[in-house]
């Protein structure tokens, strides 16, 4: 079952990044080690891309998602009469906890696809709403997030502890990195309290990485090193929280978890 120990406070984490970095590896394997560490208390996991990859990285499956949810509720501002309107607003919170899935360590919220398109703010608003009020009753939340920020701030959460950005070896995701960093700080895409940069698939040169990160401003929290174990497990489907426990990548990340989030 969840722990049902509080935390020193609640933690607000959001991982993001551009995309094929390593994103949802890196939120599975962040899982697992917050389970492990014991200090997560009640554990909610947002999977804000609408690929949810997170469920195949976890071995899970959702009988619903928020975008199913808002699909109904838009499909009933267009066809339902007042009344119908007035009753699905009173329901909303009762929506929300049937596509929170209850998993013996964690919970999830899986965000889905939307097959409507247009804006629906107001939509955005009252779900975002509904997800902020729900998340009260968890100590960590972990959210994986797609290529940008912005869809975090529309439609789960406004402002996050730490946001997490990952990055492969490259210079050209380090200056994506950098990107991220200026659009939170100028554009205010998402507020934060801290930010930094996790860089994946390291093979050496970490100095240079370091240099990179340096020139555009960032704090690097840790270096996740190539993992083979990763891979096969990607090639025959198992799930990620499943990787051996001595893995290099678990072994970096338990390091970077411990500086970060379980002090």
């Amino acid at each position: 079952m969840m722990s049902e120990s509080p935390t020193s406070s609640k933690r607000l984490l959001a991982v993001c990044g551009k995309g094929g970095v390593g994103k949802t590896t890196f939120t599975a394997m962040m899982t697992r080690i917050l389970i492990e560490g014991g200090k997560a208390g009640k554990l909610l996991l947002i999977d804000a891309d609408p690929a949810m990859g997170l469920l195949n990285a976890l071995g899970v499956d959702v009988r619903r998602t928020m975008g199913q949810v808002r699909e109904e509720i838009i499909k009933t501002a267009r066809r339902g009469g007042k009344e119908e309107k007035i009753q699905l607003v009173d329901m909303l919170d009762y929506m929300a906890l049937e596509a929170l899935s209850e998993m013996e360590d964690f919970a999830l919220l899986a965000m889905g696809r939307t097959e409507t398109l247009g804006c629906y703010c107001p939509v955005n608003e009252l779900l975002r709403g509904t997800i902020e009020t729900l998340s009260e009753s968890f100590d960590t939340i972990l959210i994986d997030g797609e290529a940008g920020l912005e869809q975090i701030n529309r439609q789960v959460m406004r402002r996050v502890d730490t946001l997490i950005i990952v990055s492969d070896a490259t210079s050209r995701g380090i200056q994506t990195a950098g990107l991220i960093k200026r659009m939170v700080q100028s554009d205010r895409v998402i507020q934060c309290e801290k930010m930094g940069l996790v860089i994946n698939k390291v093979q050496g040169n970490e100095e240079l990485l370091e240099q990179f990160a340096r020139e555009m401003g960032l704090e690097v929290f840790g270096y996740i090193p190539q993992d083979e174990n990763i891979a096969y497990h990607d090639l025959v489907g198992k799930p990620i929280t499943e990787l051996p426990a001595k893995s290099p990548s678990l072994v970096a990340l338990r390091d970077i978890a411990k500086n970060l989030i379980l002090r």
